[in-house]
């Protein structure tokens, strides 16, 4: 399936619709085959002893998979998770920004499965390993 939004369409889309977040998470790059997403670190994704919570990287994939399934359907800003695993591979490196990578194994009428790998920048082994499943809205008309 084509690419319907961009990485600028994408972030274009969070800004104005996701402001809450939208400063978090910035599209690095969309291809038909994958979409990459970046989440800024800051305090706010800390835990104690200093590393990325996993409430952090659990948001990362479930945006990742998000904007994934925008870039082929347009601007849905009513699909939702409707299953979601995690697992966590290992420690992120502290003080570097997280970067997922989501790869869409199925984009149906209503429903959309994506595969999510979460590296630290700059590390080649990834910290953990995604699998959502969104639900996608009715078209109208």
């Amino acid at each position: 399936m084509p690419i319907v939004m961009d990485a600028e369409a994408l972030n274009g889309f969070l800004h104005g619709v996701f402001e809450q977040v939208a400063d978090d998470f910035i599209v690095e790059s969309v291809t038909e085959e994958a979409l990459t997403v970046r989440l800024r670190v800051s305090d706010k994704h800390l835990r104690p002893g200093g590393t990325i919570s996993g409430p952090s990287m659990f948001g990362l994939a479930d945006v990742a998979v998000y904007l994934a399934v925008l870039s082929k359907i347009g601007p849905q800003a009513l699909a939702v998770t409707t299953n979601a695993g995690l697992d966590f591979l290992r420690k992120p490196a502290a003080g570097v920004d997280l970067i997922a990578t989501c790869r869409l194994l199925k984009l149906g009428k209503v429903l959309a499965v994506g595969d999510v790998l979460i590296h630290s920048e700059g590390q080649p082994e990834p910290v953990a390993r995604a699998n959502m499943t969104y639900s996608i809205p009715p078209r109208k008309g």
